[in-house]
């Protein structure tokens, strides 16, 4: 059986380790050599909440003072609360699937408040956190996985893209919607618009995402590239899909690509900042690759315990982008155990509206499958909801008999 290659390190680093199968060892020895994301990271906030300089990023997070600072803890915190809350009510019947985002906040909340308002996003279907920063109101995400409703938001205001269920599918739509930008004259200032696309690491090995690459790269689209790298396709390591990582792959396609640290939040600030400022003036697509870590399952059917250490998730847990920020605020005395307690009890009261919302929220009536189908009325479609509605409407006058 032919060997396979498990990790490969950076040029210069030494061998990648060959095995047919990786030992337990193999897994934990690849997991610490990449913890941190290797020496080109992008970190502005250590695990321990101790702030980095950086002459690249800082002037993009000038502004971000001890409040704004405060408002981000507050933003991953209630988006955390939510995601556990919806997790649990799944567990209950109350939804028919969850995907968990727990250990990705920083990476979801630091982008998502980097947008301005025309800009758009193109989520996959774990983005609840910049459906968040995007003022979409999480109640109507509960819909989709109630398996009652696709999106209940209006996406243009928003500037938020119904999620996407399809692998890398997203990325296509982004790219289309990044080239009619550039085909209407909307870049090339600061007022310009930009767009950001979301996809995991696993969607790196599709087809669509390749393409949206060359497409974007070859019309300069103000497309940003955003892959949350969590290091778990469902049950596959990174390390078996790609020989490099991520952010590299960016090269072969001619425009830029970064890595930064997914579990802080002011460096994904920064970083996505920096990006669709790139884009906003004309200068082409980005590709970001925030190096986080999937803290619970791929999905709610999912059992990471079959194909994960729990040595790996202990050392993960030391990196929460929550705690970090914590931490910061902390030391710097910008934050005293009041403001945490307040924060606590909003994303109690956040997460037991949501609840309540859940478990009484209204059936959508037989119609619904045929609103907002077209932008205008459609003569076909019309009498196929006549013709359906008639249909059920038999059964009713079959049962009074």
């Amino acid at each position: 059986m032919p060997s396979e290659q498990w990790t490969h390190p950076e040029p210069g680093d030494g061998p990648a380790a060959v095995a047919a199968q990786p030992s337990p060892e193999q897994v934990i020895a690849g997991l610490r050599a990449t913890s941190e994301g290797g020496a080109e990271l992008t970190q502005l906030l250590t695990p321990e909440g101790e702030r980095v300089p950086s002459p690249q990023f800082d002037k993009y997070v000038e502004d971000v003072d001890a409040e704004a600072l405060r408002g981000l803890y507050r933003d991953m915190v209630l988006v955390r609360r939510a995601d556990r809350e919806a997790n649990a009510m799944q567990r209950q019947g109350q939804l028919g699937i969850w995907v968990p985002l727990l250990g990705q906040e920083a990476a979801q909340i630091g982008s998502g408040r980097a947008l301005k308002k025309n800009d758009m996003a193109f989520p996959s279907y774990r983005e609840h956190g910049v459906a968040y920063a995007r003022g979409v109101d999480m109640k109507d995400l509960l819909g989709i996985f109630r398996c009652t409703d696709h999106s209940g938001w209006d996406y243009q205001g928003h500037g938020f893209h119904p999620y996407t269920i399809v692998i890398g599918n997203q990325v296509l739509n982004a790219a289309g919607y990044a080239m009619g930008q550039k085909f209407e004259g909307k870049v090339g200032d600061d007022d310009g618009e930009a767009t950001i696309c979301y996809f995991g690491d696993g969607a790196t090995s599709q087809g669509d995402v390749h393409e949206g690459f060359v497409w974007a790269a070859v019309y300069d689209a103000p497309l940003v590239f955003f892959c949350q790298n969590n290091q778990w396709a469902i049950s596959e390591p990174t390390e078996r899909q790609s020989r490099l990582p991520l952010y590299q792959r960016a090269r072969g396609y001619g425009f830029p690509g970064i890595r930064v640290d997914g579990n802080d939040v002011l460096a994904c600030l920064a970083v996505s900042r920096w990006a669709l400022d790139e884009c906003r003036h004309g200068n082409g697509p980005v590709l970001i690759e925030a190096f986080t870590y999937r803290m619970d399952a791929h999905t709610t059917t999912d059992d990471p315990t079959r194909y994960r250490l729990s040595d790996e998730l202990e050392e993960w847990k030391l990196k929460d982008p929550i705690e970090r920020v914590r931490a910061y605020l902390a030391r710097g005395g910008y934050a005293d155990q009041a403001f945490f307690d307040s924060v606590q009890a909003d994303a109690d009261s956040f997460a037991a509206d949501l609840r309540d919302y859940t478990f009484n929220m209204p059936e959508p009536p037989p119609e619904r499958i045929f609103s907002n189908v077209y932008a205008e009325g459609n003569p076909v479609l019309d009498a196929q909801r006549e013709e359906f509605l008639s249909y059920l409407d038999g059964f009713v006058s079959a049962g009074e008999h």
